[in-house]
């Protein structure tokens, strides 16, 4: 099994939360770097950990009118660095100018092309700027982190867009995206624990880690009506095709 998204630097513990990862059978972490500081300290528990991989991004959070990408193009030439990102759109906490932050999200597309790496999308609030960014700007391989605006669907499908679902497909009140988890080709269906935060259902309250991930990926398959092991495989092979895994 393989978490897709993470940020073990935000965790008290990384090596710790890496070990008991490995003992429910999580074997690949992929970490996000969120800023400057991140991205260090995220590819320093990469580099120590085998199976932990980076992404590495501005997240729209951090978006000022003269945001400078030259030392995240330097990072995004680390053997360990797999994909862009969070980047994206946030009209939801609104904590950067929205020119700002469509501004960043265009600069970061652009790098990943130069990359030739996937992003992975952060989008709340924004679906309809979003998908316009993408579909305009962008023409490679897309990741909707913890997708939560099922809006998004019939674009995320018709543009064959990973779609990744976090511990909160896992909450009683989330049948509409249990609906979604449904709807998503057996090829283009990620999960992942975005924590510290989101714990699924059967560990909710607790802090978040990657070895929760295989709360999500049960209620997916229960969802989907598929064997969770089978479904893990999948969404492990899946996640290989998008970040280019070994």
């Amino acid at each position: 099994m393989i978490d897709t998204h993470a940020h073990l630097d935000a965790l008290d513990d990384p090596s710790d939360a890496v070990a008991r990862a490995r003992k429910a059978g999580v074997e690949r972490i992929i970490s996000i770097g969120t800023d400057p500081a991140s991205w260090r300290n995220t590819l320093a528990i990469a580099d120590e950990h085998e199976g932990v991989y980076v992404v590495a991004g501005l997240h729209p959070h951090e978006a000022t009118p003269d945001f400078d990408l030259g030392e995240l193009e330097r990072v995004l030439r680390h053997p360990k660095v797999v994909g862009v990102g969070e980047t994206g759109l946030d009209y939801y906490r609104d904590y950067a100018p929205r020119e700002a932050q469509a501004a960043l999200f265009v600069a970061q597309l652009e790098l990943a092309k130069a990359h030739q790496l996937p992003v992975v999308i952060h989008n709340r609030a924004a679906d309809e700027d979003t998908v316009s960014t993408l579909r305009s700007a962008f023409d490679g391989t897309v990741v909707l982190h913890c997708f939560s605006s099922t809006g998004l669907l019939s674009d995320a499908l018709e543009q064959r867009w990973y779609v990744s679902f976090a511990g909160n497909v896992t909450y009683k009140d989330a049948e509409e995206l249990r609906d979604a988890a449904r709807a998503v080709p057996a090829t283009l269906i990620l999960s992942e624990t975005d924590c510290p935060y989101l714990a699924p259902q059967p560990v909710r309250g607790k802090t978040n880690e990657p070895a929760y991930v295989v709360h999500t990926i049960a209620a997916l398959a229960e969802a989907r009506g598929e064997a969770a092991d089978e479904l893990g495989r999948q969404i492990d092979a899946n996640a290989a095709a998008a970040f280019g895994l070994p």
